[in-house]
């Protein structure tokens, strides 16, 4: 590579981002929607490269375009795209936020598991449900409001009732 490019590259490197974003508008003729430090380097850098050793190849750049036009391409995701992964069907955008479920954590039994537990001279049984779990028929949304009813300290759920060994052990 030609020893100017080496230098101007290493110039790059002691940009300031508003710098950077200067010089991107100076390389591209177009203002950068980005502020990333690594993203504007590469690009910047990239181009540097192209102008002084040859940009793609014809053919590479037709490949390009073609894949492209192939591609259902969105800059952002959709709202309702959220709720379709958690709840495996498609759910109005307004009522995303009503609908969201975290993933499952892999460490928990699958629902129908019943968990049982000595604390103190008492039996402690628990059920796994699909969006919690039930103690004495009450419903909790995680093991470690149990293991806080249970003691009247904080635990870790997992670890009280010896889960988080299974995590380790696989």
């Amino acid at each position: 590579m030609d020893e100017s490019v080496i230098a101007q590259i290493e110039q790059l490197q002691q940009l300031t981002i508003a710098d950077l974003r200067l010089k991107y508008f100076e390389v591209f003729g177009e203002q950068s929607r980005s502020a990333n430090r690594g993203f504007l380097f590469r690009r910047i850098a990239f181009r540097l490269q192209a102008r002084a050793e040859g940009d793609l190849s014809e053919r590479a750049r037709r490949r390009a375009l073609e894949i492209a036009d192939d591609s259902d391409l969105r800059l952002r995701v959709s709202k309702s795209l959220f709720g379709d992964i958690a709840n495996h069907k498609s759910i109005p955008a307004a009522d995303v936020g009503k609908h969201r479920s975290r993933p499952r954590d892999s460490r928990l039994p699958i629902p129908g598991t019943v968990l049982t537990r000595q604390f103190n001279n008492r039996r402690i049984v628990v059920t796994v449900l699909e969006d919690g779990f039930e103690y004495q028929s009450k419903r909790y949304r995680s093991l470690s409001a149990i293991a806080r009813e249970v003691t009247g300290t904080r635990w870790n759920g997992l670890s009280f009732f010896a889960l988080a060994e299974r995590c380790h052990a696989r």
